[in-house]
């Protein structure tokens, strides 16, 4: 039996492929001859024909989404609508039609946005009641509370995962950003920064994701996955200097100054990400399935320097 994964051309999806070495199944929108075992769709929403897609299938991970449009401006705005069509409701029709197929696992990657943006006394946990800061983070509770639906009536297991900032060799978004910076810029101006905030190697992510298809105590459960080791900002980008040989000076910046700087170039989002924290609690990852994470931060950050796969 084989696992089927949408979204492996990602940068999570291409690091599952490896941990899963051979025994998958892809979902492609364009056949490549060189892969052995891939299912071609047009489109992914609520119309996608899944005949035949589960065939020898026994669980699926399901990557695919569309993210990071976090500015809709009306409810009827063509960006929501794609959004909500390929999240939720393209997302649910999979599952349902998984289901019909008799399909036993059905792993979903959702976003640590589906707790929050921000914590304050406490880290994360997966008891707590959701609070999605964004309409992206919106989206993928509505999927989660609707694969709950299908799962419950059909039997089909459910592994709901919640990634904190996913971070690596080729990762895009503010951690690319990051690495840019560091890569043209020897000074920061992250001295003063004491925030502490959780995050997940690629490798170690795509370790627990293919250990979630198998398991016997994963399912029913939700994962807020990290690698147990929170960082502040100035700790983060100094450890990524060092993976890129780079001698990084930590100017004493005030926090209030950059808040200032970055509101007025309309960057408030990224210093919630660069000075806020968002610790999560992922007991239950080391605790109830005796997991450790394989790669420690410095050992994936030096894929960075040495340009290795």
């Amino acid at each position: 039996m084989k696992t089927l994964i949408s979204g492996s051309t990602g940068f999570i999806g291409k690091a599952v492929l490896k941990e899963l070495k051979s025994n998958y199944r892809i979902i492609t929108r364009n056949h490549t001859s060189e892969l052995n075992d891939c299912f071609t769709i047009q489109s992914f929403n609520q119309n996608t024909d899944w005949n035949g897609a589960f065939d020898d299938i026994d669980s699926i991970i399901h990557l695919a989404a569309i993210a990071h449009r976090t500015k809709v401006k009306t409810p009827n705005d063509d960006e929501q609508k794609e959004l909500w069509s390929v999240n939720v409701e393209g997302t649910l029709h999979f599952a349902n039609e998984a289901a019909k197929a008799g399909v036993k696992r059905f792993v979903f990657i959702s976003s640590i946005g589906v707790n929050g943006n921000i914590t304050h006394e406490k880290p994360f946990s997966p008891q707590d009641t959701p609070a999605p800061h964004n309409e992206y983070a919106r989206s993928k509770l509505v999927a989660e509370q609707g694969l709950s639906e299908i799962c419950a009536k059909t039997g089909m297991e459910l592994v709901i995962i919640r990634p904190v900032l996913v971070y690596g060799e080729n990762a895009p978004g503010n951690f690319a950003l990051l690495l840019k910076l560091i890569q043209k810029i020897p000074m920061l101006p992250f001295g003063l920064t004491n925030n502490s905030r959780s995050y997940i190697s690629v490798k170690n992510l795509a370790h627990f994701i293919a250990i979630c298809t198998q398991h016997p105590n994963v399912a029913g459960k939700i994962f807020l996955v990290s690698d147990g080791r929170n960082l502040s900002t100035k700790e983060l980008t100094s450890v990524i200097g060092t993976s890129l040989g780079k001698n990084i000076i930590q100017l004493p910046v005030p926090k209030l100054l950059m808040k200032t700087l970055l509101s007025a170039i309309g960057k408030q989002g990224l210093f919630t990400q660069l000075y806020q924290n968002l610790e999560v609690d992922s007991s239950n990852m080391f605790n109830e399935l005796g997991w450790t994470p394989p790669y420690t931060i410095e050992q994936t950050m030096s894929y960075l320097g040495n340009n290795k796969k």
